[in-house]
This record gives C-alpha cells, structure tokens and sequence, in this order.
C-alpha cells in the first residue's frame, strides 16, 4: 500500500512556479489526505498566472497518474483573497543606488509571474518616470483615485514625476508630502499582488508615514559597502524596527568595478562591507550588485538592466528569486 509520504515526496519533485522549491516545501499542496488508496488534496495557486495555474495541474496530475498503488486521486485547486502586498526598498543615504534597486527588483519579479507595480517614494527627488522610460506621463484619475501608468516592462509605476513638470521643485512640508504618498499607494494598480515602494532617503516624515500608515510586510536595505554608508543603513534599520516592520536583508551595491578594458577587479567603493554588516546585525544577506557603466548606461536610457535577459540582469534576478521565496513563506502576513 503506497503511502503518503511517498505521495508528498513525489509531488515535492515539481517545482513552484514563483520560487522554484518543491510544490509541498513552498506549502501549495494542502490538506493532503490519503484512505485505502484514494487521494485528495488541495492545490494552493495564488498569485499564478492562468498559464502557470494550468501547468502546475497538468504536473501534479502526470506524477499522481504514474504511482504505483494510488487507485484514484482528486485535486481541487483554490485561491485565497490576498491583500496587496508592500515591500519597501530603502537605505539611510541617498546615492547608493536603491532606486536602481528597486525597480529591477519589480521587473524582475515581474519576469517570475509576480503581478508587481512600483511606488516612487522620493516625493522630492524622484527618478522612476527615468528609469522605467514613463517620463513625461500622466496618469489618469477615476473618482478622485489614480490610475497606475503601465511601462513597456510590466510593472506599472506611479511617481511625483508623474504629476509635476520635469525639473520643477516641489517645495512641502511633511503632512503635504505624506498626502502625496498615499496617493501613490491607494491608486487603482489592478490586479498587482506586490507593490515595491522605493523610498526617499533617511528616516524622515515620509518614511513615518509610510512605516506607521500603509504597513510594509518587509523592508529591504541598500548599502554601498563603505563606513559611512553602513552607519546611515544602521538608522533606516532603526526604523523599520522600532515601527516592527521586518527587515528581509541587505543589498551591496556598487560593489566591485571590472575595468572594461582590462578586466581587474577594483573596489572603489570597498567590498564585503554589507554582508558583515548582516552578520553582525543577524540580518540576511541578500546579494551584491556591481559598479557597472553598462547598468548605468541602461538605466539611464529607461531601460531597466534587468529587462534585457543579459549579464547585467543576473544580480537583479538572484534578488528576486529570494525575494519571491520570501514572499511565498510569509504568504499569511
């Protein structure tokens, strides 16, 4: 007689479509219940696409079909109501190149099927209309609420870039500017599961507001790897965990520069800095990303780096892969 753990092991073999563990660790098979040979069980698939929803019920079906001693199998598939869901990118500096983070960080989690929108937080300096090629766009209203601007990548964005004349300053106090933020959040962004908010630098008002009204599950920290940097990351820490807001982990960036004419390796920056950081502060250690003129270069041009599939999408896309297992293990927040 076949026995459930037989049955488990072998429906572990597939792979989650967002995260890639097995379908059992990653807690989509549910309610398994085996009685004289007859299966039934509960196939959780939130957050797939059809596409996805489909393939995963043609896998479980092929390998229950191929067990030795299961004489029958019943699979139902179900999708929890989920409530949106905030991530914000954050650091205690600015120059450190979190915008950048942020928003390939949502196309590439876009790429794993996640539905990802992106929040501009810098009320005051943003740079998200650039990087995501949405420069020069309005967003429409609908009864007094904003609707999301979709970019070419999949992630629809909304920024005060959006809604005021490029290069003009806004000039407001903190309530006005903690307004402004919530209507970025509140809009209308369809069907989007995640939001990726990429806040201003420090730990002002703004942050308050964001931390204290629109609750983030978790909150990542971009650092370059030098002193001074790591002190100012230590403040926006602070204030993730005094608002009880988890930190997911850190990010090195510019972290090591390949000289495109020799190839050596130079740290202008310092390297390592970040990951001792997480250790000394028992935090995760999220991954490095490199001082490279072709990230530049794309970024600058609109073109999120981790959009074009090449080089300089890996970094970004590691990040995602371990920010999506994060996001499925802590899918009851």
């Amino acid at each position: 007689m076949i026995e459930i753990e037989t049955i488990l092991a072998t429906l572990n073999a597939i792979a989650d479509p967002l995260t890639g563990a097995g379908v059992v660790d990653s807690k989509r098979v549910m309610a398994p219940r085996l009685k004289d040979g007859a299966l039934s069980l509960v196939l959780e698939v939130s957050n797939l696409s059809p596409d996805q929803r489909d393939q995963l019920d043609r896998e479980v079906h092929t390998r229950l079909e191929m067990l030795d001693g299961l004489k029958e199998f019943r699979v139902a598939m179900t999708s929890e109501k989920r409530t949106r869901r905030i991530i914000a990118v954050a650091s205690g500096k600015g120059g450190v190149g979190k915008s950048t983070v942020s928003v390939n960080l949502a196309v590439a989690l876009a790429k794993r099927g996640i539905a990802t929108g992106l929040v501009d937080a810098d009320i005051y300096g943003p740079s998200q209309p650039t990087l995501t090629g949405t420069e020069g766009q309005k967003p429409e209203a609908r009864e007094k609420q904003l609707i999301a601007i979709p970019s070419e990548f999949g992630v629809p964005v909304l920024s005060m870039g959006h809604l005021v004349k490029p290069g003009q300053a806004v000039a407001w106090r903190g309530p006005m500017a903690g307004n402004a933020l919530s209507q970025l959040v509140e809009a209308d962004w369809g069907n989007v599961d995640v939001l990726i908010v990429d806040m201003p630098p420090g730990t002002g008002d703004v942050q308050l507001s964001m931390v204290q009204k629109h609750k983030p599950v978790g909150a990542i920290i971009v650092s370059t790897p030098q002193d001074l940097a790591l002190i100012d990351a230590s403040r926006a820490i602070d204030l993730f965990n005094t608002a009880a807001v988890p930190v997911i982990g850190l990010v090195e960036n510019m972290s090591g520069y390949a000289c495109p004419a020799c190839g050596d390796i130079s740290a202008p920056f310092g390297a390592g800095g970040v990951e001792a950081a997480a250790k000394q502060l028992n935090l995760p250690f999220l991954g490095t990303i490199p001082l490279s003129i072709e990230i530049r270069m794309s970024s600058d041009n609109g073109t999120p780096p981790s959009s074009t599939g090449s080089a300089m999408s890996e970094p970004f896309d590691s990040l995602a892969a371990k920010i999506a297992t994060w996001l499925n293990n802590s899918r009851s927040i």
